[in-house]
């Protein structure tokens, strides 16, 4: 899976990134705590109000909710997390400086599902981001992208992820101009 993230596309071919495999239980255990304070920031607070909208008042259906709370509260239990990082930029203002990493992060999360795995991408513990750079040994310069946790799906099986129709989100040429599918 990281040689399948590797081969990913990179801004200019720079490779400037690092993956970080994490399986230390007391490392996850800090970082959780990290990410539960971030996730608690944004939504802990809403829990009620999310739990009580329909989807589009909110911008997060309830089953969503759920699951990122679920995902709060077990992130530690994951096997393994894998921390993209990318170097020369922890100085920088630039908003697209992920572009040079997400792709190798898709190719990565293609090949867990290829092999069985669920993950996902998320970022809740980047408020901590200086502890995490001491944590995990770091460079000054590089700033971790993400936190992408790896494991088996609780149920065995996976669900097919509910999409809306191509014709609904696609436009040609010009935003709301619209072709049937052929």
């Amino acid at each position: 899976m990281l040689d399948a993230a590797t081969r990913g596309p990179t801004g200019g071919n720079r490779q400037a990134w690092g993956w970080v495999v994490v399986t230390d239980p007391a490392i996850k255990e800090q970082v959780a705590q990290w990410y539960r304070e971030g996730w608690q920031r944004a939504y802990g607070p809403r829990r009620e109000e999310v739990l009580g909208a329909a989807p589009s008042d909110t911008g997060l259906s309830p089953a969503a909710y759920r699951a990122t709370e679920h995902l709060a509260d077990h992130i530690q239990e994951a096997p393994v997390w894998v921390i993209p990082v990318l170097r020369n930029a922890a100085d920088s203002q630039d908003p697209r400086l992920g572009a040079s990493v997400y792709g190798a992060v898709q190719q990565l999360t293609l090949a867990a599902r290829a092999h069985g795995l669920g993950s996902t991408l998320t970022s809740f513990h980047v408020a901590h981001e200086e502890e995490l750079r001491t944590l995990l040994g770091l460079p000054a310069d590089a700033l971790s992208m993400a936190l992408i946790p790896l494991g088996y799906p609780a149920r065995g099986r996976w669900a097919q992820p509910k999409r809306q129709p191509v014709e609904a989100v696609v436009h040609w040429n010009t935003w709301g101009e619209v072709r049937p599918r052929e």
